[in-house]
């Protein structure tokens, strides 16, 4: 059974960022006004490095979800 969590779930007036965690992979899931972008990577730091050259994310959100991804990560990922 393929199990995916959302470890971290950032949400503005600009869009959505969600670290989701399976057994694949992780899975990044960034939203905005009229445009969507979902990518597979090995680690969560590739999916976190990678969010920094999605199309369309604005600045106030790469950095709020970094800032959300950290905090998650400094509670032991707990969801």
């Amino acid at each position: 059974m393929k199990v995916t969590r959302h470890f971290s779930d950032t949400r503005t007036g600009e869009g959505r960022v969600r670290f989701l965690i399976g057994a694949g992979g992780v899975r990044l899931v960034v939203e905005g006004p009229g445009w969507q972008h979902g990518s597979t990577h090995a680690t969560l730091e590739d999916a976190a490095t990678f969010l920094a050259v999605v199309p369309g994310l604005s600045q106030e959100l790469y950095e709020q979800a970094l800032d959300d991804l950290e905090q998650r990560a400094q509670l032991g990922g707990a969801a």
